[in-house]
């Protein structure tokens, strides 16, 4: 089973899961006689739930259904369904509509749709895991880049069988005892030809030496037998969901994508939303705000806020306004990174980090158009200097506004040094190539769950 066969089979167990649901606790409630099956009014809580469980990879068979953070993630969304089938069903959809008779089936429904849908995933996830496990990777490249494929592997905890191939035996080197095992790339073709090596993909660096026509025409042969192959860097892309930094150059940004960068229409829309959501938010969070400064006053009779000047767009400096959460001594700091355990930070201060809720006053800054709700980490000016001193194109994050939030602020924890700055500059450089509301969906609800399990620093 592939993939694509995996995506659609979960998404007619949703239907069906929803349609059952939804009777059930229909019947239970007490439907008025003569009951009978609900179908065509479940479009719109099948929509929403579709569509939320999409929005954090749930038809994505690479995702790990089987974590705690998944079914966390996976409970949160379906209570964003609820609320998005609520204000559907009794807002904006006119009276007479079958679901409007009974808000409690609405809850219960979506609550019973959590174990249900956690459920049959966790089965196919488990399924899925069995069969990848006769299935392997097939990484083709020099003892070089194959030594650095299985480091990032590591990094990113994949725990997929890889082979490891060069183009032919001339290429392997005499010993490499700190190495992978590398093995001729014809070799492994007859296998997988042979039927006696099962391959989820095959993935090629760009610099491998030049391939035959024989070579490339059975490559092609296999792509059309169902073994996908990838450059390395869509393989990141596909699999990761980030850029690999050593493809970065001076014409990176003219190929696809940066819709964000490139369409006003995209940036405008998002300027918009972002007017309209840090009004309401700041309105919504100023009670929040006031009880933060006032327990931060309490404890150390110190300022309340903290400023820093900070790059935006374009690189131009602005000044970001939070909560302060350190000791007033440690406000301009000799180490500019937060460490775990560190001492500067005050008791207030830790629990504003965990929930995030010193970064609420940041909604003046998204309100004046200097960062955005979603988007790269707005970093300090003078750890800026030395990024841009250090790493290659680092300016590239410095075509759209700084976010509170962003894709690699999801996916990637805290950076306290350079190689971590390195680690993030790739999240937050796919979230530039591949902009899209979704995607900015995608990355609120992955926050939330951040702020409800506490995982800031």
């Amino acid at each position: 089973m592939n993939s694509r066969s995996i995506a659609l089979g979960l998404f007619v167990l949703d239907l069906l899961a929803t349609f059952i649901v939804f009777n059930v606790v229909s019947l239970l409630r007490g439907a008025p006689a003569p009951w009978i099956l609900v179908l065509w009014p479940l479009a719109v809580p099948a929509l929403a739930l579709t569509l939320s469980i999409y929005l954090i990879d749930g038809y994505n068979a690479r995702t790990d259904m089987l974590s705690v953070d998944y079914a966390s993630l996976h409970a949160i969304t379906i209570a964003g369904a609820t609320i998005a089938t609520m204000l559907t069903t009794y807002v904006v959809l006119p009276a007479g509509y079958d679901l409007q008779s009974s808000r409690v089936v609405i809850a219960f429904s979506f609550i019973g749709l959590v174990p249900v849908t956690l459920a049959y995933r966790r089965f196919v996830h488990l399924r899925m895991l069995a069969r990848r496990g006769e299935r392997s990777l097939v990484f083709l490249g020099d003892a070089a880049s194959c030594g650095e494929f299985e480091r990032e592997c590591r990094r990113m905890r994949s725990s997929q069988r890889i082979l490891f191939a060069v183009v032919s035996v001339e290429s392997i080197p005499p010993f490499a005892p700190n190495g992978p095992s590398l093995r001729p790339f014809g070799e492994i073709l007859n296998e997988i030809e042979s039927g006696k090596l099962a391959v989820e993909a095959i993935v090629l660096r760009e610099s491998a030496r030049e391939l035959s026509a024989d070579v490339a025409q059975r490559l092609v042969q296999l792509y059309f037998r169902g073994v996908p192959t990838y450059t390395l860097e869509l393989f990141h892309e596909v699999y990761w969901r980030k850029i690999p930094l050593y493809r970065l150059n001076q014409t990176w940004l003219f190929q696809e994508g940066f819709e964000i960068a490139r369409e006003p229409v995209f940036e405008r829309i998002k300027r918009v939303s972002d007017v309209v959501l840090s009004t309401l938010g700041l309105l919504l969070g100023a009670p929040l705000i006031a009880l933060g400064a006032l327990a931060i006053w309490v404890e150390d009779r110190g300022p309340v806020f903290f400023a820093q000047t900070r790059v935006g767009k374009n690189h131009a400096p602005f000044r970001l306004t939070k909560l302060r959460t350190m000791r007033p001594a440690a406000i301009e700091p000799v180490d500019p990174y937060t460490r775990p355990g560190d001492t500067r930070i005050t008791r207030v201060g830790r629990l504003l980090r965990t929930t995030r809720l010193d970064e609420l006053p940041q909604l003046w800054n998204v309100l004046r158009g200097e960062m955005s709700l979603i988007g790269p980490r707005a970093e300090w000016d003078r750890l800026v200097d030395t990024y841009e001193r250090e790493v290659p194109c680092y300016y590239f994050r410095h075509l759209v506004r700084p976010g509170i939030t962003g894709w690699a602020q999801v996916n990637y924890p805290y950076g306290a040094n350079l190689d971590d700055t390195l680690r993030k500059l790739e999240y937050d450089l796919y979230y530039i190539r591949h902009f899209s509301f979704l995607l900015d969906a995608t990355i609120l609800l992955k926050t939330i769950h951040i702020m409800l399990f506490g995982k800031g620093r």
